[in-house]
């Protein structure tokens, strides 16, 4: 019996996507200084780029923090090591100090009872795949979320589980400051 080989994932370049997904790398590289590597994984399909920018992008009625509070637990509960260091980057741009975003990667954020509650909702979502305890869904109105806030944090968990299931599958390079492993 043969041992089977390792399948390595490579990133594509810009002269090696389609033209409409050239375009988007031209759009991220003015935004954000540079493509990042998930994002350039994606333009390996025609329509995956786009259609993940327009889901990541859609609004919202949680905060940029409040984002990155379900980015950060979904990441650390999937074990995806390209966007618990993506989000880390991220929540430090939203203000969170390192020791706050280690916490938050634990389901916790004892700093602000609101997050806290929605750090614990996202984590029984995650662990439960979708079924809440009740006492997480009953901390989460609590804290003075609605059933809107609740669909929205479902679309954001659901948008960071792609992106884990992504890297998860195939590990290519990270190309952000690696975040601390926990």
């Amino acid at each position: 019996m043969t041992q089977m080989q390792k399948r390595t994932f490579t990133v594509p370049t810009r002269a090696e996507v389609s033209a409409n997904n050239q375009t988007l790398f031209n759009h991220l590289k003015k935004g954000l200084g540079f493509v990042p590597n998930l994002y350039a994984y994606y333009a390996k399909n025609e329509t995956a780029l786009g259609d993940y920018l327009t889901f990541q992008n859609r609004k919202s009625t949680l905060k940029a923090k409040e984002r990155e509070v379900i980015n950060l637990v979904t990441s650390q509960i999937n074990g995806c090591r390209y966007c618990q260091s993506a989000h880390t980057a991220i929540g430090k741009m939203n203000g969170f100090t390192d020791e706050q975003i280690l916490e938050i990667r634990e389901g916790l954020a004892s700093f602000d009872t609101k997050l806290d509650a929605l750090a614990k909702f996202t984590a029984s979502v995650v662990e439960n795949r979708g079924r809440a305890t009740e006492e997480s869904k009953e901390g989460f109105f609590a804290a003075g979320y609605n059933e809107a806030n609740m669909i929205d944090v479902i679309i954001v968990v659901g948008d960071k589980i792609i992106s884990n299931y992504i890297h998860n599958l195939t590990g290519f390079e990270i190309d952000f400051p690696l975040a601390e492993n926990i």
